[in-house]
């Protein structure tokens, strides 16, 4: 078991036999500063103020019955009352020594797997996916990948936006004007065309608005006119959504858009109104405050010139339409029916915030007893935006499309790796860039906060200093040169046994590889892969710090020059474990 493990189910037994009624899955250590110790827990000082105790007293009262002499060189209280963990150096040694050996690379898999589902990326049929599909995209595949490396039953389904009203004015636009040659050269720019075309005729004509509705009635109704250009709408879509989610190097177990959900739309709605969650107003049918949450908190009022007045969140439209609210009910229905989830995670932008709360409520009014068996979490995240502060466009001020920005990435890249290594051959040097030019763009964005927005800069992102992913890629690819060096001089043989750390550097790296579970756990509890992110370049750097002070191949004898191939291999596989995790692919030479 993991040194941080052992402390954490000590200190918790601990805690148990001092207050037998605590909740103790809260009690946890974390990593901390360095001069401190190796990890900390605050845990006592929230159970000592919901029961209104002294926390240091708390504390002093939980070391006296806490066993932790085999792992732990000291325990120490600290300010009001946090707990502070040394390491033993020898504790520190064996850990590694298993990690080589194989038996874990510092992290173990859960012994209590949840059942999780995570609904991302979600791009609309008949459109190009933008450059805010990076977003979903790339934190919803690094979340999903954590989830399933540290054990637990995840299921991914991209929720296609392949239903709703724009389909009766792309119905209208390919029988009336479709230029069939453009469609079989770029089928995703033909439909764009066809739907601005008819829509500014709409704008501009209800007559043309009317003729448009009546092409998406007779879509809802069967017509298998519509219901065969529609579908092939689809599959040239996917076609594009192929290419770029082959390219992003992304898979989903399920794909199953909104119009999946058709067949249940009336019953929910009648259900709803059954059970008296939603009522009928002026045609159309909505939810409305039920009264139980003060104002300022409850997302179905909104204050109007001092006055609090109704926001409904409509299931049923005054035409008879459904809308989103209704279709992620029914989603939301099937799922617990079909896989069980204890979570269900939806990697959506954060201007959806409102919808999801008035969601999860109208849910759990719904089905309050289902409700207490999953948990509902929108993991929003903030925009991309542009050096004016503004969201990132084009020069001509149109939207970026994601497959030319992936395309002009791979070329900035193979600019960069042909002026270091002109030397290669065109395909090696193509594949090298192809690895850092979309492992730049994917980090740029997985690095800030995912609820902050952050500015787009070519340069920043492919840069090889600071916090970048051609930064890691190089660290790790330098590790794999040590080994390659080390082959052309001698059998390497690296320890199982007897890893030897003495100089400062070597226990700072040794120390912080330790943590490479819990900066996982953390990801997947918070939802924030910058955690990993930022987790990475502190090993890069304590890498680096480690590789300048502590020579490897010329060390003096083999039993050191041993022991510092081992932690180099170790943060080699740290590394491109953790890059993996990310989404992102490791190249050997850059």
């Amino acid at each position: 078991m993991l040194s941080h493990k052992q402390i954490e189910l000590k200190l918790q037994a601990a805690v148990r036999d001092i207050l037998p009624d605590a909740d103790v899955s809260a009690v946890l250590v974390r990593p901390c500063d360095p001069k401190f110790g190796d990890y900390q827990s605050n845990a006592l000082m929230s159970l000592a103020k919901t029961r209104k105790l002294n926390p240091r007293q708390l504390a002093t009262e939980v070391l006296a019955k806490l066993e932790v002499s085999e792992t732990c060189e000291t325990v120490e209280i600290a300010g009001a009352g946090f707990l502070n963990f040394r390491l033993k150096n020898s504790v520190l040694t064996q850990s590694l020594e298993a990690a080589a050996r194989g038996e874990h690379l510092f992290f173990e898999k859960t012994a209590s797997p949840k059942t999780v589902v995570i609904d991302f990326s979600s791009p609309n049929v008949a459109k190009p996916m933008h450059v805010g599909h990076i977003r979903s995209t790339g934190i919803g595949d690094a979340l999903q990948r954590t989830w399933r490396l540290l054990g637990h039953r995840v299921i991914t389904d991209n929720h296609i936006g392949d239903w709703g009203t724009q389909f009766g004015k792309l119905l209208l636009g390919w029988k009336q004007a479709l230029d069939r040659a453009a469609l079989e050269r770029d089928a995703i720019t033909e439909l764009e065309r066809l739907y601005k075309v008819i829509n500014a005729e709409c704008d501009a004509n209800p007559e043309r608005l009317e003729e448009a509705k009546a092409e998406l009635v007779k879509l809802q109704a069967g017509d298998a006119e519509n219901h065969s250009i529609w579908e092939e709408m689809i599959r040239l879509s996917q076609i594009q959504f192929d290419a770029i989610y082959a390219r992003l190097g992304v898979k989903f177990d399920h794909a199953l858009g909104e119009s999946f959900y058709n067949r249940w739309l009336g019953e929910v709605v009648n259900d709803l109104l059954h059970r008296g969650i939603a009522r009928e107003s002026e045609g159309a049918v909505g939810v409305f405050s039920d009264g139980s949450l003060p104002p300022k908190e409850d997302p179905f009022l909104v204050n109007r010139d001092g006055e609090w007045i109704d926001d409904p969140a409509l299931v049923r439209k005054s035409d008879g339409g459904f809308n989103y609210t209704t279709t992620d009910l029914a989603t939301i229905d099937y799922r617990l029916k079909t896989w069980s989830p204890d979570e269900i995670i939806y990697v959506v932008d954060d201007r959806q915030g409102p919808h999801f709360k008035k969601l999860f409520i109208i849910f759990t009014r719904w089905q309050p007893d289902r409700a207490k068996k999953v948990k509902l979490v929108h993991a929003g995240f903030g925009k991309i935006l542009g050096d004016d502060g503004k969201p990132f466009k084009t020069r001509s001020g149109d939207t970026v499309k994601l497959s030319d920005l992936l395309v002009e990435a791979e070329e900035r890249a193979f600019k960069i790796v042909s002026e270091k290594n002109a030397e290669l051959p065109e395909a090696e040097r193509r594949e090298i860039a192809r690895v850092i030019g979309i492992g730049a763009v994917k980090y740029a964005d997985l690095l800030p906060n995912r609820q902050s927005d952050y500015i787009f800069s070519w340069d920043k992102m492919l840069a090889l200093q600071g916090n970048t992913a051609p930064y890691l890629l190089y660290a790790y690819a330098r590790i794999r040169s040590i080994f390659r060096k080390a082959a052309e001089s001698s059998a390497i043989q690296l320890p199982t046994t007897n890893i030897q750390l003495s100089a400062p550097e070597e226990f700072r790296l040794a120390r912080h590889l330790v943590n490479f579970g819990l900066t996982l756990e953390a990801v997947a509890d918070e939802l924030r892969p910058n955690y990993l992110c930022n987790y990475l370049f502190e090993l890069a750097g304590k890498f680096t710090s480690f590789y300048e002070n502590c020579p490897v191949l010329k060390a003096g004898d083999a039993a050191t020059r041993a022991s510092r191939l081992a932690l180099c291999d170790l943060t080699a596989r740290v590394l491109k474990q953790g890059l993996e995790t990310l989404g992102i692919a490791t190249v050997e030479q850059m």
